[in-house]
């Protein structure tokens, strides 16, 4: 009996044992196992996230400023700290409050998930982490399935290894979607309030926290009343996690939003006029197809300078009516390099998706007077002293067997006036005499040359610009004159690179293309300036403008526009009805403010610069009746610049009086050497 007892006692502690030494070895096993899983998670690149396979704009800085989605997916990225610290509070109060102190899961609260899912036989209920949702929202469906959850615990856990609290936080933010087509909460911010995320107050900072768990159904612009409830629960979870008090939160839920109405509300990312140029320049252009596009990865590098775009943002909404039917456009070219650097091609990219900057069906007017003004002077044929008569006036053409009569705005007949006059007074009669003088072949040549592709109707009324065109031609065209006569390509796009960062296409180096002396561009710019001073169309934006600045503005019955340039920029603004309606008197004034805040803001750090001085120019004092040189004797004078050897030669006369002495003449070839700068001075001074 003893013995049996024994022999128990032995076999139950070497089964002890064995289950023991089981243990043990399955411990380790399991630890070796866990090892190998966490290096082999470690090792593992995560796949591609949806967003990443979405080819992004960048500017000229190399700053995102959109992405392509053909899913509509509008996001702006931003660093945490450019996020108002109350919004990342109220994420993670209402989100998942120990997101700083768990690896990627809150086991307990998964537990209790686990146990009503066994219990219901489905995947009704879930306790999703932070990083949790954020590896969801990146690499998987919304699917609730036992094969998801796996896979959304390996890409957590990879999340939580690779990246710090900091980032995961960031990437979450930047990527969780808002409603309205809107991802990431700089996107929701500017389209629910207009602002930026730092901007936000403790209640919008609630408000848009709240909207993530259902983006439909706590919307405010589609459920006020459930987005106020959900409100209420982020700010009562704010005062739980003891990040604000009652008070703050009383307060804040008592206070009024400044929701933007959908006529209202900022598009969710910047330019995006431009963003649909670039699109079709680089699938019509440069051959790369639309799914390459919203799927590659690609990296698009463009010549934009985003803060050149948001001051044209801001000139057109502050010149233009947001009721209005009114409709606008501006375009804005460096002609040094012919880089597009700011598109507008709307009032508001929510309600109207047309690119008016890029529309061929806009009459220029007057502004289209510089371009066949250019032809004159660089021909030979014209000088800025030549004078015409401007009186009412009947032209004759093709064989004398048609006829033509324009008019001057309000009737107003100037008698003989120079170029420079009739460029400051957009006079219509000295422009159809200039045409028929020199040619409308000469003037259509130049306009090809200048970048203007329409169509282009050979007769008089071609001088007062009744072809059409588009303010994308009109600011490539007038960049030409700001080069000293020289024409680049307008270029958008300067590089892109593959997901792999592999060069797929690089913007070729254009050489200039001489389409104009030098010193005709610099004769045609000078005259051009008097547009901006007393008695010259523009002079109503004359105190905006604190530098340099040459244009010319055009208006018709439906159109307006104001084309100028600087030695750093060449823009173009339209305004004016998508169907053509007639303008109102005040609409057509409309344009040149816009050109004229835009263009000083948008060079705000650019020290003014004066337009350079070509070889081939000189400096003489006319008599502006007579177009001849002037003497003391001559009633008025006026110092106007020629290209050399087209200058008078003749003297004006006063019953007779003779030529200036030498030294009087010496005197004058003095001050037409240093005119220019005498000129500078002057400005400066003024």
């Amino acid at each position: 009996m003893g013995d049996e007892l024994k022999r128990q006692r032995k076999h139950s502690s070497r089964k002890w044992i064995l289950l023991f030494k089981a243990f043990c070895i399955s411990l380790v096993l399991g630890v070796l196992a866990g090892a190998a899983l966490l290096t082999y998670l470690y090792a593992t690149s995560l796949p591609m996230a949806e967003s990443d396979r979405n080819s992004r704009l960048l500017d000229s800085s190399g700053a995102v400023i959109a992405t392509f989605s053909s899913g509509g997916k509008d996001s702006i990225p931003v660093q945490l700290n450019e996020i108002a610290p109350s919004l990342v509070d109220a994420t993670l109060a209402v989100e998942d409050r120990k997101f700083y102190d768990h690896y990627g899961f809150d086991f307990k609260g998964l537990g209790r998930a686990v146990l009503v899912n066994l219990k219901r036989m489905d995947m009704a209920q879930g306790a999703s982490t932070l990083t949790q949702q954020l590896a969801r929202n990146l690499y998987l469906s919304h699917e609730k399935t036992w094969n998801r959850k796996l896979k959304e615990a390996m890409y957590t856990a990879q999340l939580e290894m690779k990246y710090s609290k900091h980032d995961i936080l960031n990437m979450y933010l930047n990527e969780i979607y808002y409603g309205h087509g809107a991802y990431g909460i700089e996107a929701a911010s500017q389209m629910y309030f207009g602002i930026r995320a730092s901007e936000l107050t403790l209640a919008e900072s609630a408000m848009l926290a709240g909207i993530p768990k259902g983006p439909t159904y706590y919307s405010p612009y589609n459920q006020m009343k459930n987005a106020k409830d959900r409100q209420k629960v982020v700010l009562e979870a704010m005062v739980d996690t003891g990040t604000i008090t009652r008070q703050e939160a009383d307060a804040a839920y008592q206070q009024t939003l400044p929701f933007k109405a959908p006529s209202e509300r900022r598009t969710v990312e910047e330019a995006p006029y431009f963003r649909d140029y670039v699109k079709n320049v680089v699938t019509q252009q440069l051959g790369i197809s639309p799914q390459l596009l919203d799927h590659g990865g690609l990296n698009i590098y463009t010549t934009l300078d985003s803060q050149m775009q948001q001051a044209a943002e801001s000139a057109v909404a502050k010149g233009m009516d947001a009721k209005s039917e009114l409709e606008t456009a501006l375009v804005s070219i460096d002609p040094r390099t012919g880089y597009v650097k700011a598109m507008v091609g709307g009032k508001n990219y929510l309600s109207n998706q047309y690119n008016h900057a890029l529309a061929s069906t806009r009459q220029p007017g007057s502004s289209f007077k510089p371009i066949m003004y250019l032809t004159a002077l660089d021909s030979g044929q014209m000088t800025g002293a030549t004078v015409f008569n401007s009186q009412p006036t009947i032209f004759h053409y093709d064989h004398d067997r048609l006829t033509y009569q324009p008019k001057n705005f309000g009737d107003k007949f100037l008698g003989e006036i120079n170029m420079r006059r009739a460029i400051a007074a957009s006079d219509n009669i000295y422009a159809v005499n200039t045409i028929m003088k020199i040619g409308t072949e000469k003037v259509i040549a130049m306009a090809r040359k200048m970048g203007i592709s329409g169509s282009l109707n050979p007769v008089p009324s071609l001088a007062l610009g009744t072809s059409p065109v588009s303010p994308f031609e009109m600011a490539s065209a007038f960049a030409v004159i700001s080069s000293g006569g020289q024409k680049l390509p307008a270029t958008a796009v300067l590089r892109i690179t593959d997901a792999a960062g592999r060069v797929v296409y690089e913007a070729p180096q254009n050489r200039p293309e001489q389409v104009a002396s030098p010193a005709a561009a610099y004769v045609l710019t000078r005259m051009m300036e008097s547009v901006f001073e007393s008695g010259g169309t523009g002079n109503r934006v004359a105190n905006v403008m604190k530098r340099p600045v040459a244009g010319k503005s055009g208006t018709t019955d439906t159109d307006a526009w104001m084309v100028g340039f600087t030695p750093e920029l060449s823009t173009a603004v339209w305004v004016g009805y998508d169907k053509g309606k007639a303008i109102q008197t005040a609409d057509g004034h409309r344009a040149a403010p816009i050109f004229a805040q835009y263009t000083e803001q948008a060079l705000t750090n650019v020290p003014p610069k004066i337009f350079p001085v070509p070889d081939g120019v000189v400096s003489v004092y006319i008599d502006p009746q007579s177009g001849k040189l002037a003497t003391a004797a001559c009633p008025q004078k006026q110092l106007e610049v020629f290209v050399a050897g087209s200058e008078p030669k003749e003297y004006c006369s006063d019953e007779g009086t003779s030529p200036p002495q030498p030294q009087d003449k010496q005197a004058d070839l003095k001050k037409e050497k240093h005119s220019w700068w005498s000129d500078f001075k002057r400005w400066w001074m003024n």
